[in-house]
């Protein structure tokens, strides 16, 4: 396998991870929690899930820009030259980091704080926070995948 190559698998790979990630705890894990667990065992849930989850989201902010600068630089000769879908993508990966810093930084921890105390609808307050804000992240990282998958000319 070539550097390239090996670069362009380990960008996607990464893209994959946070946004599917995303994906299945937005469609598939939140409806079954929903079905299965009360609300205190639901929190209490979230409380374990998105730490482990967070781990391998910050190996995605890490190594994104870390390949998608080489493979600017490999495919494009510099940002300058970039095609403008490359410069919307990255953009919309500030966005998402963004996202993803005030629900680690912010959310979580009144999340945990809350849960930690008993304070159960203090607690659902700050997970629906996170949820919206996870939506709003999936959307995005959605977009930027289509993008990407798209290469259009704009």
């Amino acid at each position: 396998m070539s550097l390239v190559a090996f670069v362009y698998a380990m960008h996607v790979l990464a893209a994959v991870l946070w946004v599917g990630g995303m994906f299945f705890a937005w469609m598939i894990l939140r409806p079954a929690v929903i079905a299965a667990l009360e609300g205190p065992a639901r929190l209490k849930l979230w409380v374990q899930v998105f730490p482990r989850f967070f781990i391998w989201v910050w190996g995605a902010v890490i190594l994104l820009p870390v390949t998608g600068i080489g493979m600017i630089n490999i495919n494009f000769s510099g940002l300058q030259t970039a095609p403008r879908y490359v410069q919307v993508m990255i953009g919309l990966y500030v966005v998402m980091v963004a996202l993803f810093l005030r629900i680690s930084t912010l959310n979580l921890p009144e999340l945990r704080k809350a849960v930690a105390a008993e304070r159960w609808p203090d607690g659902a307050a700050a997970l629906g926070k996170i949820r919206r804000l996870v939506g709003i992240n999936l959307l995005v990282g959605i977009a930027v995948i289509a993008i990407a998958a798209a290469r259009p000319g704009f």
